[in-house]
């Protein structure tokens, strides 16, 4: 009797493992591997066979969870589809041939912890419904050819810490609301087309751990809150606009030591200084 009951509890839990997920999933993952060249990719689906089984596919409870697709030759566009993967967590398709947009209802993924699309040819603007993603902790879009303005909710992100967004083309100022993320431990925003000021309500992001705003257009006084981000450990915000001096403490956490361009395009070194009424700038 003993042997028959084990006997049962493999079976069942092995059902339970390959239990497949809904005909609405497998379809949206279909239309994925359709979009984006399947039968390119470097390790292919096998679609007569479960979707428990294809490769950089994670299904929890008879939901798909994770998506890891990561430099597989991907080539084409996401799918609008792939929003009725209502339980997806996990979306990495870094370093692929991915083309179009982001699609402009993704932020339907409700449960979504980690978004990574960086490495590809993306283009036009981050869709606003991302700042719907609430459980969202890691958003990296870097190395695309995306435009536009920051969507001005992105403070809603309330668990989000790593925000990758360098060489794009976004433009516009930084949002006032992403001052208020106090979990962001990475903020990479270097190498767009950035104007405006970095205010000193940058205090707030009391976990910042590396600040990079290098190689973007922003000006202004460089804030001396940034001193009080105790967790700074890395920053680069030379050769933008930034006027000013700075203090020896903060000279020292910039890679390129302040190094920004003048009203001539001609870099210049910001004045390091323990007085703030000091000469704004020195073109050594």
């Amino acid at each position: 009797m003993k042997s028959v009951t084990t006997l049962f509890l493999i079976i069942f839990f092995s059902c339970s493992m390959l239990a497949d997920v809904s005909d609405q999933e497998k379809d949206a993952l279909v239309k994925l591997y359709q979009s984006t060249s399947g039968s390119q990719w470097h390790v292919k689906w096998d679609l007569s066979s479960p979707v428990t089984t294809w490769y950089g596919i994670k299904v929890q409870d008879e939901k798909v969870i994770a998506v890891h697709l990561a430099d597989n030759n991907l080539v084409g566009e996401i799918p609008a589809e792939i929003v009725n993967l209502v339980g997806l967590q996990e979306l990495d398709l870094h370093k692929n041939q991915i083309s179009g947009s982001i699609p402009f209802f993704i932020g339907k993924l409700k449960e979504m912890k980690v978004l990574n699309l960086s490495f590809n040819k993306l283009s036009g603007t981050i869709p606003s419904s991302i700042c719907e993603m609430s459980n969202l902790k890691d958003l990296e879009l870097y190395m695309n050819a995306l435009s536009g303005e920051l969507p001005m909710q992105i403070g809603s992100l309330k668990q989000l810490e790593i925000l990758s967004l360098f060489n794009n083309e976004i433009i516009g100022e930084i949002p006032n609301s992403l001052y208020d993320l106090k979990t962001l431990k990475i903020l990479l925003l270097n190498s767009n087309k950035l104007s405006g000021v970095l205010s000193s309500e940058v205090v707030n992001m009391t976990a910042l751990e590396n600040l990079s705003l290098f190689d973007n257009k922003m000006n202004g006084q460089v804030p001396i809150e940034l001193e009080k981000l105790e967790n700074l450990k890395e920053m680069n915000i030379s050769y933008n606009r930034f006027n000013g001096v700075v203090s020896k403490d903060l000279a020292v956490l910039d890679v390129l030591n302040m190094t920004m361009l003048n009203d001539k395009g001609v870099a210049v070194l910001l004045e390091v200084t323990t007085n703030r009424n000091s000469a704004i700038v020195s073109e050594d």
